[in-house]
């Protein structure tokens, strides 16, 4: 840029920052800068004409006295005759002060672009960055309108200067994140995509950043881009500190850029191309060889650049998920950083080996680092890398170190700081009952789990360890001694009353043999901590106590006299009163037949259910199960041997049956539909498998994890997984793409197999993908059918919009067919935080402050697929004293308005 000459030095500036520097008070600062205010409106407004110079000066004045936070009302018009000035200093105040403060609704807008498209039409380079700059910095819509053209035309140009190219390069990027669909690469693509091969670094640095943007919008247009990126990226890791020494950073040549480089390479897929792919390891196995290479310098910036590179290149390696060599030697880099003394390091180290542990290629490597992780886990000062620590055993718990990872994270819990203790206490729940093989020790840990951290454990967790220890009769009898044990302690977690009692109300007789905990033992143990317990506990207590009646007659005068107390039958709250009154009419009255009948043993949990798909199954006779009963068959049918039940399953009618089995046909549609705003979960689960799934989506491409779980101890034979298309997805147009990859044949007892889908969109669809399961279990072949959760929504890209680009947008797309609206009845509560919660999960940006009515809902979002790109807006109008919403798409696509609106009004 030109150096300022003395003569710009304005004095007259120096003094007035002087002397309000100098005030003593608040108010002196206020009279001192009404007074300069009054004289520079004087000044504006005499009949004099004012020189550059001067105008310059009080422009400067008013931009100082805006940052100290006052008003400016005025010099708007005198900043943009400034830009037509000659000089660079005069130009510079203009565009510095358009930049802070005009408004992108001002009416000198048009003013303003007038003076910036002759600047950029006068081939000065300084000019021309002075202009581009404030396109930049204001980056309104009608900047965008104004410019979106003329500047790639700049970019590309032969005879356009390096620092205009950067500055060029950037402003493209400001516009267009702000207004993408005015930025239309078109004709100019390929010549930025070779800006790649630019001789300037500093041009290549701001390139990349624009094409890594639009890559992500538009990875088709710009996938010529990957064999240039690799070119680079190779010139820059063989090439000494030496041979780029403008672009060297402590030894490191060019930071920056190479991570910019490995971050645009996280767009797209490996290489097809096998030279280029060839090529790209070796750049990898370089960056991994020079991390083990004795640092070139002490400073911490060589190490800060150095250590940069590495783990971009790291999470290049895992988003390619396909080299094994490259991903063991990614994690044996960094388990070295495990035990670095710097905290960042270890943090990042523990984060990225959490994403290298679910890859089947590096999961075995990640684990021998466990003792590592277990004393990172016990021994760091900051929270947040103990919870990294944390999530990292989750992630590498397998069968072989189910139970000392779960008894580490146990021990952990005791000292572990509140705010990470809920999420220990749902890891453990979910490790122990995911690779329990001996039920014993599942409720050992739950146990253990409640007494160390009762406030932080949930009712699921509490609920499904009974729901365990009633489906298992093998568990059940020591259930009931374990918690009889734990209730004796002196001080006891409600959690644990609440198991106790409901253990013992339906097992207590199991253990009632041995005098130490005889029945009345037993209750005279539950009744002792009633008085401490909550309302809900003391009506589950009672419960337990009408149970015990029926268990143990010899209790029944002791238990009628608690229930006839008057703190019990009197109870101010009706519901322990209705218990109590009931339950004790009930003991007095009913006969001891009766009584059995009525407080029987809780049956099994899912078994009933499957038990009754499975006699529907013999009933239709084989080969005539249907594609909708196929799919749920996810709670039950073969999967879960429920056919060899009691006599009371056959004893039903078969209107019955048929009614039983619709209510778990809609509780499995349920499960499909609850996926379409979220992305990981349990997809199925019975008494033999459990498929988990893990998905994630990014422009028109997805991955998706599944993960088959054995339930129980018996080896899964010939295990095989099909993945189908049905419907118009199998029409000569298809749709989507999905490629698998095999998944091993045998599942031993307790393991868990992992299987990668990749999913490219190719064009906009409704039906969902069919995985088909097959295996052995006992020598009888099972077979499951399930839609995979793959919706129209989840190619979304969120799109933010003011509110009235939003109207705008929503005025164009008016045609009927184009439109798709349902008024229907609340399905869940209206309750603000959820119904936010879903719309984000949907994919779409949810925009505040443009609907003028507050309670409404207003989303933007652009599917992207292979062949098109289709815009779509979203309006939820809630109507609570109805209880009814009213859901409002309009798309550039019909057929996509129809089926998101058929997804969306199932989800509220």
């Amino acid at each position: 840029m030109p150096a300022v000459s003395k003569g710009d030095g304005m004095r007259g500036l120096a003094v007035f920052i002087s002397d309000i520097r100098n005030c003593k008070s608040k108010e002196a600062e206020i009279k001192r800068i009404n007074k300069e205010l009054a004289n520079i409106r004087s000044k504006f407004k005499g009949d004099k004409a004012l020189d550059g110079y001067s105008k310059k000066k009080y422009v400067c004045k008013l931009l100082f006295i805006f940052l100290l936070g006052h008003d400016i009302d005025f010099g708007h018009m005198e900043a943009v005759n400034l830009l037509s000035s000659n000089k660079y200093t005069e130009k510079q105040i203009g565009y510095l002060f358009i930049s802070v403060l005009v408004n992108s609704n001002s009416e000198l807008i048009r003013l303003i672009n007038n003076a910036i498209k002759n600047d950029l039409s006068s081939r000065n380079p300084t000019f021309m960055c002075l202009a581009l700059h404030c396109i930049a910095n204001v980056g309104s819509r009608e900047m965008a309108e104004a410019f979106a053209s003329e500047i790639p035309r700049i970019l590309v140009a032969g005879d356009t200067m390096d620092s205009v190219k950067q500055s060029a390069a950037l402003c493209l990027l400001r516009l267009y994140k702000t207004s993408p669909d005015l930025v239309l690469m078109g004709e100019w693509t390929s010549r930025v995509v070779h800006l790649l091969n630019d001789q300037h670094m500093g041009v290549v640095t701001a390139a990349i950043s624009l094409i890594t943007c639009l890559s992500q919008k538009n990875p088709d247009e710009f996938k010529t881009c990957v064999s240039l990126a690799v070119s680079r990226l190779s010139r820059i890791v063989s090439s000494a500190s030496t041979d780029l020494q403008d672009y060297t950073y402590y030894f490191v040549p060019a930071p920056w850029l190479s991570c910019k480089l490995l971050r645009l390479l996280q767009c797209y897929p490996p290489p097809e191309d096998g030279a280029v792919k060839g090529r790209l390891v070796e750049c990898l196995e370089t960056i991994l060889n020079k991390a083990q290479e004795p640092p070139k310098s002490k400073k911490v910036q060589h190490s800060n650049a150095k250590n940069a590179i590495l783990f971009e290149a790291i999470s290049l390696i895992i988003h390619y998920d396909s080299e094994p060599n490259l991903l063991v030697r990614a994690c044996n880099q960094l388990g070295q950083f495990l035990q670095h003394r710097e905290t960042n390091l270890r943090y990042l180290a523990l984060e990225s080996m959490c994403t290298l542990a679910s890859s089947e290629f590096s999961h075995e490597a990640v684990k021998t680092h466990i003792e590592t992780v277990i004393n990172a886990l016990k021994t760091e000062r900051d929270v947040s890398v103990r919870q990294r620590a944390a999530d990292l055993l989750y992630a590498m718990c397998d069968r072989s170190n189910a139970k000392q990872i779960v008894a580490e994270m146990l021990s952990y819990l005791e000292t572990a700081d509140y705010s990470i203790r809920e999420e220990m206490v749902l890891k453990v729940a979910i490790l122990a009952e995911k690779y329990a093989v001996d039920y014993s020790w599942y409720v050992d840990t739950i146990l253990n789990l409640i007494r160390i951290a009762g406030d932080y454990v949930s009712e699921e967790v509490w609920y499904r360890v009974i729901q365990i220890v009633i489906n298992r009769d093998d568990v059940q009898g020591y259930a009931a001694k374990t918690v009889f044990e734990a209730l004796q302690a002196p001080a006891c977690h409600e959690n644990m009353v609440k198991v106790g009692g409901y253990i013992l109300g339906e097992f207590g007789n199991l253990i009632a043999g041995d005098p130490r905990s005889s029945p009345l033992v037993q209750f005279n143990l539950l009744h002792s901590k009633f008085h401490l317990c909550s309302v809900p506990t003391r009506a589950l207590l009672l419960s337990a106590y009408i149970k015990f009646i029926n268990l143990f007659p010899e209790t029944k005068a002791t238990i009628q006299e608690v229930l006839r107390c008057d703190s019990q039958i009197r109870n101010s709250d009706v519901e322990l009163q209705q218990r109590a009154v009931e339950y004790l009419k009930l003991s007095s009255i009913a006969s001891t037949d009766v009584l059995a009948t009525v407080l029987e043993e809780m049956p099994p949990f899912p078994e009933r259910e499957s038990s009754i798909l499975a006699k529907l199954k013999k009933k239709k006779g084989p080969g005539a199960v249907s594609v909708p009963e196929l799919d749920d068959k996810r709670e039950g049918g073969e999967l879960n041997g429920g056919g060899d039940r009691g006599p009371d399953t056959a004893a039903m009618s078969a209107s019955n049956a048929v009614s039983r089995y619709v209510l778990v046909a809609s509780s499995c549609l349920f499960m499909y539909i609850g996926f379409v705003c979220k992305n990981n979960g349990v997809l199925f689960e019975n008494q033999l498998l459990q498929i988990g799934i893990k998905s994630e989506y990014r422009q028109n491409l997805g991955r998706m994890y599944l993960f088959y779980g054995n339930k129980t101890s018996v080896q899964f034979a010939s295990f095989t997984t099909t993945v189908s298309c049905p419907g118009e997805l199998q029409s000569h147009i298809l749709s989507l793409n999905v490629q698998t990859k095999p998944v091993e044949p045998l599942v031993e007892g307790g393991a868990q197999i992992q299987q990668v889908l990749n999913i490219e969109c190719l064009t906009d669809f409704s039906e969902a993908p069919l995985l088909n399961i097959k295996f052995r279990y006992g020598g009888a072949l099972q077979n499951l059918s399930l839609k995979l959760p793959v919706t129209i929504n989840k190619f979304f890209q969120p799109t933010e919009m003011t509110s009235h680009d939003f109207f705008q947008r929503w005025k164009q797309l008016s045609q009927p067919q184009q439109e798709a609206q349902k008024i229907f009845k609340a399905n869940h509560g209206m309750d603000t935080e959820v119904l936010k919660a879903k719309l984000l999960g949907l994919g779409t940006a949810l925009l505040d402050d443009v609907d003028p009515n507050p309670e409404n809902y207003v989303c933007a979002g652009v599917i992207q697929t292979k062949g098109q790109q289709v815009g779509c807006l979203l309006r939820l109008e809630p109507n609570g004293q109805a209880q009814m919403y009213r859901l409002t798409l309009r798309c550039s696509k019909d057929s996509v308005s129809m089926r998101l609106c058929e997804l969306l009004a199932q989800q509220f």
